[in-house]
């Protein structure tokens, strides 16, 4: 009978994943070649796949150890965490799950460290934790980060990775975009340098706020940088969009950014821009 061939199969498939030893959680595949890669070997590549260079989004810590050195970085002693002004059900017990999961309390770390020997205030965003959105505790943050580099006149590096502002958050999450920018406005009036490092993806009141402020705009090759997705766009517009639109390379050509960087380029690109504003 037909339902005794399927068992069959189905206990076939048993026998022989279970003859196959693959450590769990020790293989991730590319999203753009498709290769199966060792993570290990990925992560000495600067999380890059090595079979097509295609780059993986980076955890803080991970970011932490290819930029800044060993030792020197001092993370800001902050108690900020994100309330739930919208009241939205389920939405603290999430922010809980993914602290746990990611190692991380928020959407970014801030504190001050040396590339190079050259110190500056770093606030570092990541993807992992709701994709990077801006919420009341990354804007406290980044926001003090700021103020900490008037008090000890050291520049700013902000490495930016989001889809926008936190929905959850409503009008609290927007309201980081005038707060992070007033800052910085203080920190230019100073005189002081503000570096911005446009990470994939970049979206939203990210990318309408502070991502845009640097007086020195970088990228890393192929991110993906906006403020509303491609499709939307083209659904506003009612326009096809050029070829490669929303990608740093389009960018750099039509001067929104200064410079794209390659990650094993980074750290000295960031130190001799430094010395040069000293």
């Amino acid at each position: 009978m037909i339902v005794d061939k399927i068992k069959k199969r189905q206990t076939g498939l048993k026998n022989k994943k279970a003859n196959i030893d693959i450590p769990v959680g020790k293989w991730i595949k590319c999203e753009k070649c498709k290769e199966i890669l060792y993570k290990e070997d990925v992560r000495k590549n600067l999380s890059i796949c090595p079979n097509c260079g295609h780059y993986f989004r980076m955890h803080i810590n991970k970011r932490l150890e290819q930029i800044v050195d060993e030792g020197t970085y001092k993370k800001f002693d902050l108690e900020i965490q994100d309330k739930n002004p919208l009241e939205i059900e389920g939405y603290e017990k999430k922010l809980k799950i993914l602290r746990q999961k990611t190692g991380i309390e928020e959407a970014v770390s801030c504190g001050t460290g040396k590339i190079n020997g050259e110190e500056a205030v770093i606030c570092i965003m990541d993807s992992g934790f709701m994709m990077g959105s801006m919420g009341q505790a990354v804007g406290e943050k980044i926001t003090y980060g700021i103020e900490q580099a008037i008090k000890q006149h050291l520049p700013v590096i902000i490495f930016c990775v989001s889809g926008g502002a936190r929905m959850q958050e409503g009008i609290i999450s927007l309201m980081q975009m005038a707060k992070v920018s007033a800052a910085l406005a203080k920190l230019n009036e100073t005189g002081l340098l503000y570096i911005s490092v446009l990470t994939d993806p970049t979206y939203g009141g990210v990318t309408a706020s502070f991502a845009s402020l640097g007086d020195i705009i970088l990228a890393e090759p192929k991110a993906k940088i906006g403020f509303a997705g491609p499709r939307v766009v083209e659904q506003t517009i009612k326009e096809a969009l050029p070829e490669g639109f929303q990608t740093s390379e389009f960018l750099l050509e039509h001067g929104f950014i200064d410079k794209i960087v390659e990650r094993k380029d980074m750290k000295e690109v960031l130190s001799q821009i430094i010395k040069m504003h000293k």
